[in-house]
């Protein structure tokens, strides 16, 4: 099974590293989620077909790109013919359907998908009967994604147990700074940070744990997850509840990281593999808008303070400022030479920093993206958390670095971990750094004197 971690961090292990990661990833990824369609039950689009269109189809039949001209990624798309004019679906009429002609043939040049394995016999039955009852679309928007068309998942159980670590990709505070959230096997850990215990599991999530954002109120965590190469999406927890009551995004690849709009917190956005930006309405679960300016995996995401701009980061080695508002592009910075991974406004809202693969910290002009300050780093980062004038940096080098963004220099260094560290959070009231690595382990740091406090494998 692929691992979507690869796309978005880039990473380049050792063979012992390879093989060690791979036993994490048969050990725990093996299950599929499903649909169970009775042999009574109508086949209908939303359930049935939309899925398979979806994860099979759109990345190369869609709005970044679309083969022979034709694209798959909403109802009117997919009745649309492409380039050759051939009518995609032809209701009740097999023989004259051109998709139903090109997922059953047997040359492989023209089959589809193409470059894969052919769809499963199920799928391709289920696409059959679809088409034979009359190819009917039951959404309510022929226009709409086809992510927003098929049902939410319900995603099978996280094992009692692990029986291996897996890395730990995403952290976050309570509003309080007692607990911590890290994310597991289709479902958020919550961990009492004194005592270093579990006290809480909230499932029904996907496959992967990449982001974690807590909404301005508390009242909220926004999950960004998914499966590599299928699907992504944001799914919206009630703490009171600790329950999963909306999927308010969904991406054709995983989301790799979530971010609320300050002075705004009804919107959020939304960076995926995909190489798209959503910004979505959380309240009314309506997409304001997406932007479609990266040439690859967008990694990740950060507002102004006002919330007036935009900022993010991908693995096609830029950085790019967008308008809230318009979403339109106003600067591209592109000196790092390999995938950025982690960005950040400076609270003046003028400048910029990135960090990536190249080891370095860059700060930048938003208006000119003129380069105004460099900072080598000990190894390659993955994110930025940026507080105030204070940026905590996870590293390749097993450490973290705080750069006083005031003078442009380090500050500190945190030391504890054994492997990468692959993600950070700062509470700013109680002082601590929370911090997430590849072997699974995580740690909290005394902010003030980089003491370590606490550690332990975040896995039940």
């Amino acid at each position: 099974m692929n691992f979507s971690f690869n796309i978005d961090m880039g990473m380049r292990r050792n063979n012992a590293s390879v093989v060690r990661f791979g036993i994490v990833v048969v050990t725990f990824f093996t299950c599929q989620t499903t649909y169970s369609v009775r042999a009574e039950d109508p086949i209908v689009f939303s359930r049935d077909v939309a899925g398979i269109l979806q994860d099979n189809c759109v990345a190369c039949h869609g709005p970044k790109k679309a083969e022979g001209g034709y694209r798959v990624d909403t109802f009117s798309d997919l009745m649309t013919p492409g380039d050759s004019a051939a009518e995609p679906i032809v209701a009740n009429k097999l023989d004259e359907s051109e998709l139903y002609r090109r997922i059953t043939t047997m040359d492989t040049a023209e089959r589809m998908p193409a470059d894969t394995e052919p769809l499963d016999t199920q799928e391709i039955e289920r696409i059959k009967q679809w088409i034979e009852s009359g190819g009917v679309f039951d959404g309510t928007d022929p226009k709409q994604s086809l992510a927003f068309v098929r049902p939410p998942k319900t995603y099978p159980a996280a094992p009692g147990s692990y029986a291996q670590s897996i890395p730990i990709t995403a952290v976050a505070f309570s509003r309080d700074g007692t607990k911590l959230y890290t994310g597991g096997y289709h479902e958020l850990l919550v961990w009492d940070i004194q005592l270093q215990q579990l006290t809480d599991r909230i499932g029904n999530l996907g496959e992967r744990i990449f982001a974690i954002a807590l909404s301005d109120d508390g009242k909220s965590i926004a999950v960004g997850c998914g499966e590599a190469g299928r699907n992504g999406e944001v799914r919206l927890i009630d703490l009171a509840t600790k329950s999963v009551t909306s999927v308010v995004a969904r991406a054709s690849d995983v989301v790799l990281d979530v971010a609320f709009r300050p002075s705004a917190g009804n919107t959020l956005a939304a960076a995926s593999a995909d190489g798209i930006i959503r910004v979505v309405n959380v309240r009314d679960h309506s997409q304001d808008r997406t932007i479609a300016s990266h040439a690859d995996a967008v990694n990740a995401v950060a507002w102004s303070d006002d919330g007036k701009r935009l900022l993010s980061a991908s693995r096609d080695k830029s950085a790019k400022v967008f308008d809230a508002e318009t979403g339109d592009l106003l600067t591209s910075y592109q000196e790092h030479g390999t995938a950025v991974r982690g960005v950040a406004f400076l609270a003046d809202g003028k400048h910029a920093i990135s960090v990536g693969a190249d080891a370095k910290l860059r700060q930048w002009e938003v208006e000119s993206g003129k380069k105004t300050a460099e900072i080598a780093l000990p190894g390659e980062a993955f994110r930025i958390d940026r507080v105030t004038d204070t940026a905590w940096i996870p590293t390749t080098a097993h450490k973290i670095i705080r750069v006083d963004l005031t003078n442009n220099k380090e500050a500190a260094t945190l030391e504890g971990h054994h492997d990468w560290v692959l993600c950070v959070a700062y509470h700013r009231e109680q002082s601590l750094v929370a911090s997430g690595s590849f072997d699974g382990e995580v740690c909290i740091w005394n902010a003030a004197d980089g003491k370590l406090l606490a550690h332990w494998k975040a896995v039940p």
